[in-house]
C-alpha cells in the first residue's frame, strides 16, 4: 500500500492537479482547432491537405503536456531534450508557410503547458490575424498562372508575340515533336480570359490551358 502511495507521490504534477490539466488540454484543443480554421481559411494551393490541418490539432495538443510534465524537473526537461535531439522527421513540406504554421501550433502547447494562458490566447489570436490581413492583401495582386500551348510551327511566331505582350512571362519548357509544339510559360495576368481568346483565335493553335500557380514569379 505504502508502494502505491509512494508512486503518485513520485509524480512530476499531483493528481490533486487534475482540473488544470483538463483545463489546459481543453485551451490546447481550441488554439489547435483555431490555428486548423486560420490555415484552412488561408490556404491558396491546390491541394488541401485535410490529414495536415489535424496534424496541427495534434501538434498543439501533444506539446501540451509534454511541457507540463518536464517544467517542474530539470532531469525531465534535459531528458527530453536528448530523446528529441535523436528523431529526424523526413516528411518534405510542400509550402514553406506550413513550417510557419507547425511552429505557430507548437509554439501554442508549450504556452499552454507552462501555464501562460494569456500569453496564448493574445499570441493565437494575433497571429490569426496577422496571417489573415497579409493573405489577403497578397491576393489582391495579378494572379500567377502555368500557361500551356499545344499548337502548330505556322502558329509559333503569331503566339510569342502575344505571349510577350506580357509584363511577367518565363518560358518553362517546350517539346517539339510530329504533331507539333508544346510550349509551358509562367505568367502573371489579370485577365486569363481574354489571353485565352487570343491565342485561341489564332490559326494553328491547337488549344491553351492555364493552370494556377502558386510559385514566385519575379
Amino acid at each position: 500500500m505504502n508502494s502505491f502511495a509512494n508512486l503518485f507521490n513520485s509524480q512530476t504534477i499531483a493528481p490533486s492537479a487534475f482540473l488544470t490539466i483538463l483545463f489546459s488540454l481543453v485551451l490546447a484543443l481550441l488554439a489547435g482547432l483555431f490555428i486548423a480554421f486560420i490555415y484552412k481559411r488561408n490556404y491558396r494551393g491546390v491541394m488541401y491537405s485535410n490529414n495536415f490541418a489535424l496534424t496541427l490539432v495534434m501538434m498543439t495538443l501533444i506539446t501540451c503536456p509534454v511541457v507540463m510534465c518536464i517544467r517542474e524537473s530539470i532531469q525531465l526537461s534535459m531528458g527530453m531534450v536528448g530523446a528529441l535531439s535523436i528523431v529526424r522527421f523526413r516528411t518534405a513540406v510542400k509550402d514553406p508557410l506550413d513550417t510557419a504554421y507547425m511552429f505557430w501550433a507548437l509554439t501554442m502547447g508549450i504556452l499552454l503547458g507552462a501555464g501562460q494562458f494569456f500569453l496564448t490566447a493574445c499570441a493565437v489570436v494575433g497571429i490569426g490575424l496577422l496571417i489573415t490581413l497579409l493573405v489577403k492583401i497578397q491576393s489582391k495582386g495579378t494572379n500567377s498562372y502555368l500557361l500551356v500551348v499545344r499548337m502548330g510551327e505556322e502558329a509559333e511566331k503569331a503566339a510569342n508575340q502575344l505571349i510577350n505582350g506580357i509584363k511577367v512571362h518565363e518560358l518553362k519548357s517546350k517539346s517539339v515533336s510530329a504533331n507539333g509544339i508544346e510550349a509551358t510559360y509562367e505568367v502573371r495576368l489579370d485577365k486569363p480570359d481574354a489571353l485565352l481568346n487570343k491565342l485561341n483565335a489564332l490559326n494553328g493553335v491547337y488549344d491553351a490551358t492555364l493552370v494556377s500557380y502558386q510559385g514566385e514569379a519575379v
